[in-house]
């Protein structure tokens, strides 16, 4: 490994090179440590009190019942679900504001996560299946019709980033009222369960939910990192990047694909939590100073800030749970209004 310029590392084994910023390295190595903090702490906490010593001898299989109990079946479960799913979410976030080339660019805005919302809830309150599966494919599809949709009258020889967002936004708010309706010719039971699902939680989540998120990202994530190189040349817009030899059609089409199968894996998981897609990216983007997306940076800042803000929604209030949802709703409610400042003082919106 060598370093270049002081800002990179460049790692060769073979014919093999990488290039590593290494503010990046260093970004990303620091939000691991802080996922792991969040990790520990979620174990600890809880109504059921248990040592540091305690946690690690019921990871290790030992320790007493109780302690195996709530740490390996309800808390471990719980703060993977809130790393996977956050890191799911900003990645899909991170794509798309990429893609769009805005920062207001992100699945819950313009639509995607309303749309898998919409095809989740399908399943639930019409068809009365509320298994993953079905949720699955309810919600990958309905977030996919979502993305044609919006791509489809967007186009006007291009798709520009303003055009997309605000046809986005339109096709977001008639999906919030389609949903309203769904609730509304839904029995008494079943648009209760909705109702706390559409709220975003991660209570009561578990192995099964942890499974089928590493496989989506598994088998997703790589196909992303693979699309990082061709969304930083299109951010410098469609004609130059068609000119340096970019097929700006098929990239388009995998980011958007990429991004509503991440979005859709951490909805029907945990319900759609909001705001993680939009905020955790541009952090990312901050703390590592990078020009273009980011993926392993968003990833990690979207767990930790999903795990984080479980923790601080399960100790908020003494005796009572509130939905993840709820926390991140207010932290990205006081945040969009601050990217939206930002973007009139700069005279972009």
């Amino acid at each position: 490994m060598t370093a270049t310029a002081n800002r990179q590392w460049t790692v060769r084994s073979g014919r093999v090179s990488l290039r590593v910023h290494r503010r990046t390295a260093v970004v990303a190595a620091a939000l691991a440590v802080l996922c792991l903090g969040a990790v520990l702490a979620s174990l600890l906490s809880g109504q059921y009190e248990i040592s540091v010593s305690g946690v690690f001898r019921a990871l290790g299989g030992h320790g007493t019942l109780q302690q195996r109990y709530f740490v390996n079946d309800v808390r471990l479960p719980r703060v993977l679900v809130a790393l996977l799913v956050g890191a799911a979410l900003a990645a899909s976030g991170a794509i798309f504001q990429s893609l769009s080339a805005n920062p207001l660019g992100s699945p819950d805005i313009v639509g995607f996560n309303s749309g898998a919302t919409a095809g989740a809830l399908i399943c639930l309150v019409l068809l009365h299946d509320s298994g993953l599966l079905a949720t699955g494919i309810g919600a990958v599809g309905g977030g996919g019709a979502v993305a044609v949709l919006v791509y489809l009258l967007a186009y006007r020889g291009g798709v520009g980033g303003y055009r997309l967002i605000l046809v986005g936004v339109g096709i977001n708010a008639l999906l919030g009222a389609g949903i309203a309706y769904l609730l509304s010719r839904a029995e008494l039971n079943d648009s209760l369960n909705a109702q706390i699902w559409l709220v975003g939680s991660l209570n009561g989540r578990g192995w099964d939910q942890v499974r089928i998120l590493l496989v989506v990202l598994a088998v997703v994530l790589p196909v992303a990192f693979s699309l990082s190189r061709a969304l930083l040349t299109l951010e410098i817009g469609e004609e130059p990047a068609t000119s340096l030899g970019l097929s700006v059609g098929s990239v388009r089409r995998w980011a958007v694909v990429v991004s509503v199968v991440l979005s859709a894996a951490a909805i029907v998981c945990a319900g759609p939590i909001s705001f993680v897609a939009l905020a955790a990216p541009q952090a990312a983007k901050r703390l590592a100073r990078s020009a273009g997306p980011s993926l392993v940076v968003s990833a990690l800042t979207g767990a930790c800030l999903l795990a984080l803000a479980d923790l601080l929604a399960q100790r908020l209030i003494a005796g009572a749970q509130l939905p993840v949802g709820v926390t991140t709703l207010v932290l990205g409610g006081l945040y969009l209004g601050w990217l939206l400042v930002g973007e009139v003082r700069k005279g972009r919106a």
